[in-house]
């Protein structure tokens, strides 16, 4: 018996089981039937709407939006589900048709004029009612919806909608909501509202007065976000507002009227207690794990620097976070680079615009080790130097002095100033790429101070090192190692061309200041001249080589014509301005060069003549970017000299004119690198640095020495030397033919090194020789 009882009770238990689940089953199904009702009767609704609005006579444009809106607010009164999803709704319809009837109206209506259905907009605070709305998100996707709305209706309606305090006040308010959880499911929507409204401002920039926000001001009222709260908000359909929303404008109605009164006059804004909440919202999107959400962030960004007014620009650097996201992505970029790089690899990397690097990590890393990192570094880079560029000057100046202090002090200083070859190599090859690519002007002048100082009085040779991180870059042209040498000279050939005369005052003008490398003692006091020079000089005249024969058949001539278009020369050594002669000047050059120890003329297309072209293309760029600077005319006047200092050449054309005077016992690499650098400075058309290194004529004082001084020491040397190679002549023309690809490379040639030199050597004298012409008929074309 007690297992029949025992069974039957199991039997009772199961058959409980079994009506419980039935019974959560029907519920269930009954539940799904139900939604499945709503969801049909919905559509049914939305379906038979259209259709009777297509047969029925339409009515007028204001009671059509009036009773849009009415629907979306008698929603709330009669809907008993509020975890359906707002697409599930015809609110999208409604509010689209509203946005519909706002740009008929207006595209119906004269330019400016408002009309009854923006009036009702306004007045009925249609924009606040919806914000909240969209900040309770309710039904689930309001949010979104309402976010599509605001931006769609500052887009498609032409009237400048934001003065109104009824609209940039929600605006202002939906702008808070933005950015505030990353990767959200409106993050889309978000960024697409705060752009248009960066767009509008950009427009009229004056509104964004309107955007500061006080930080004393009193906190809003949050308005309700239950259920019951956003019906009640809903349920007054003449305001569109509830009691609580209608008290929190009563009371920030006065403080908006201080806003706007204090936008008129901006000195008047108290920009520490100012909140530019657009800016702060834009920032946190920059954070966002979506790539295309960043560069739209990245882009209303550059937007707002730009806008004129003082206010925001200093409430911008002051009062958001912005330079922190400049400075800190650069310095997390840079960090991310390999310690050690190819400096090849640095330099032939792609350019880089920011927003537009499309990358392929597997072809990135088959290329080099760290080129991703290097592009992303580079790419943010260009995006802080075009957003400097585009800001507006107080912002742009602060924000490049933020980058100079957090960046270049804090992170590349170390960098260039430490002991590791290989760590100074790639972080010279780093700052030469970086020259390179900065084009705004208040990050370059800041990057100049960070390099070469702020000094500005003439150097002294024991002033040279009291800026270290210059001193230690200009050590670097004359570096052990070849390499770091240099990448270093093209660094500074890279920085003397870019826009700034700091640069060029700071390496070398400011030792020519005074023209005190000039002979000052009276005619009586001199030593006595041999032939028009000191005994002590090379006696030009007394060449046969410098000769004034200027036949076109002379052999040092041949094939060229451009004598023909030189002014014609007066018997005098001098022209009555002070300017030595041209053609003497270019004999000067072509002829420094022994004939023994030319090898041009057995080769073709190596004349002087291919020197005119490219000599007067940069002559000509170089006086573009010079043009503003004031340094065309005639040298200082003597009188005005301070001829008694004591002239030191600066250290840069002290390194320089080193490096040149060893020219025939350093690598080929090394010579090119030098004379590249000193023919750009040559080019440059500032009348003492002309006179200081295209001058052979001009009469130095006891101890100076110029370019082509330092040039006749070399010749000497050769000289010297020539006699002791066999077969010179022709293992220099073997050298020239491997060095322009014309002979194969085969066995090795005894002091392949001097040979390399002489060559170089040559072909810089022909350099000068056309840079002195072009500059002195560039200077004859000009005078009247």
């Amino acid at each position: 018996m007690p297992g029949s009882l025992y069974e039957t009770s199991n039997l009772d238990r199961g058959g409980s089981n079994r009506k419980k689940k039935i019974e959560e089953f029907s519920r269930s199904s009954r539940e799904k039937l139900v939604q499945s009702k709503n969801k049909m009767f919905s559509k049914f609704t939305s379906i038979l709407q259209h259709a009777v609005e297509a047969l029925a006579p339409s009515l007028p444009l204001q009671e059509d939006f009036v009773y849009h809106w009415k629907a979306i607010t008698h929603y709330y009164i009669e809907t008993s589900d509020d975890k359906a999803p707002v697409t599930d709704t015809n609110i999208p319809s409604h509010l689209e048709q509203m946005l519909d009837i706002l740009t008929q109206e207006e595209r119906e209506r004269e330019s400016g004029e408002t009309g009854p259905c923006m009036e009702y907009l306004l007045h009925h605070k249609i924009l606040e009612t919806l914000y909240t709305l969209g900040k309770a998100d309710c039904p689930p996707g309001m949010k979104q919806q309402v976010l599509t709305f605001y931006t769609k209706l500052l887009a498609h309606i032409r009237q400048p909608l934001l003065p109104h305090i009824n609209v940039h006040r929600p605006v202002q308010k939906l702008i808070r909501l933005c950015g505030e959880v990353l990767a959200a499911p409106t993050e889309n929507e978000e960024i697409q509202f705060l752009c248009i409204v960066c767009s509008k401002l950009k427009q009229d920039p004056y509104l964004v007065n309107f955007f500061l926000e006080n930080k004393l001001k009193r906190p809003e009222i949050k308005s309700p976000v239950a259920t019951g709260g956003v019906k009640e908000s809903a349920l007054a359909p003449d305001t569109g507002q509830s009691l609580v929303e209608e008290q929190a404008d009563h009371q920030e109605e006065p403080q908006a009227a201080a806003a706007a009164a204090a936008s008129t006059s901006p000195t008047s804004n108290n920009n520490n207690n100012s909140n530019y909440n657009l800016v702060t919202s834009l920032l946190n999107l920059t954070k966002s794990p979506d790539g295309r959400i960043v560069v739209k962030a990245c882009e209303g960004l550059m937007l707002l620097v730009s806008l004129p007014e003082p206010a925001a620009a200093k409430c911008l650097t002051e009062n958001t976070e912005l330079c922190e996201l400049l400075t800190n992505r650069l310095v997390s970029f840079y960090k991310a680079l390999p310690q050690s790089m190819d400096p090849v690899d640095i330099e032939t990397v792609e350019s880089v615009n920011w927003g537009l690097d499309v990358y392929n990590l597997k072809e990135d890393a088959a290329l080099f080790t760290g080129k991703r990192a290097l592009i992303s570094f580079l790419s943010w880079l260009d995006y802080c130097d075009q957003l400097i560029k585009e800001a507006q000057k107080s912002a742009a100046a602060v924000m490049a002095k933020v980058v100079r202090e957090r960046f270049f002090v804090s992170v590349m200083e170390p960098q260039l100033m430490q002991t590791s070859e290989v760590g100074i190599l790639t972080s010279t090859a780093l700052l030469n790429r970086i020259i390179r690519q900065v084009t705004s002007e208040a990050l370059l002048q800041e990057m100049v101070y960070f390099l070469l100082g702020e000094e500005r009085e003439p150097e002294t040779s024991a002033t040279i090192a009291q800026n270290p991180l210059r001193h230690r870059l200009i050590e670097h042209c004359d570096h052990l190692s070849d390499e770091i040498s240099i990448m270093t000279l093209r660094l500074f050939e890279h920085l003397i061309q870019k826009p700034n005369q700091h640069i060029l005052h700071s390496l070398v003008l400011r030792s020519l200041e005074e023209r005190n490398y000039l002979e000052n003692k009276p005619q009586e006091e001199r030593e006595p001249l041999e032939n028009g020079q000191p005994h002590d000089a090379v006696d030009l005249e007394e060449d046969p080589l410098f000769g004034d024969d200027l036949s076109p058949n002379h052999s040092r001539l041949s094939g060229s014509d451009w004598l023909s278009s030189s002014p014609p020369h007066s018997p005098d050594h001098s022209k009555s301005d002070g300017k030595t002669e041209v053609h003497k000047i270019v004999n000067s050059f072509l002829c420094l060069v022994p004939d023994e120890a030319k090898s041009s003329y057995h080769v073709e297309g190596t004349g002087y003549d291919t020197y005119l072209r490219d000599a007067h293309r940069q002559f000509r760029d170089y006086c573009g970017v010079c043009q503003r600077w004031d340094w065309r005319g005639n040298p200082k006047p003597f009188e005005r000299c301070n001829l008694d200092m004591p002239f030191f050449e600066g250290h840069f054309l002290k390194v320089l004119f080193d490096r040149m005077g060893r020219i025939l016992d350093q690598p080929y690499d090394v010579n090119l690198q030098v004379t590249a650098v000193l023919s750009k400075l040559s080019l440059l058309p500032h009348p003492h640095l002309h006179e200081y290194l295209l001058d052979p004529y001009v009469n130095l004082a006891p101890g100076c020495r110029s370019l082509f001084s330092v040039i006749v020491r070399v010749v000497g040397d050769l000289m010297l030397r020539i006699h002791r190679i066999p077969d010179f002549t022709p293992k220099l023309l073997l050298v020239r033919k491997r060095l322009l690809g014309l002979e194969p490379e085969g066995i090795n040639i005894d002091h392949v090194t001097l040979l390399e030199g002489v060559i170089v050597l040559e072909e810089f004298c022909k350099e000068l020789a056309a840079i002195a012409f072009v500059k002195f008929h560039a200077a004859a074309s000009s005078s009247p």
